[in-house]
């Protein structure tokens, strides 16, 4: 994992939250060989596609989502 892996994943963590709220549990971003991997669990289809939305703004990210909507 590269420094850069590394900041790119933790700030897609931190901005997810932040746009997010409590309105995912058990979030959980990880480096993986095709990309930034997310997962979560929500409520609802909008807060499904956040981290989505969110990773656009993140420079050189990947993303590999996996959310649940309970």
């Amino acid at each position: 994992m590269s420094a850069l892996d590394f900041s790119a994943a933790k700030e897609l963590e931190t901005r997810v939250l932040a746009r997010t709220g409590s309105q995912l549990s058990d979030l959980g971003i990880e480096l993986s060989p095709e990309g930034i991997r997310s997962s979560a669990k929500t409520t609802t289809f909008y807060v499904n596609s956040l981290p989505s939305t969110v990773s656009r703004d993140v420079p050189k990210v990947r993303l590999v989502k996996r959310l649940s909507v309970l």
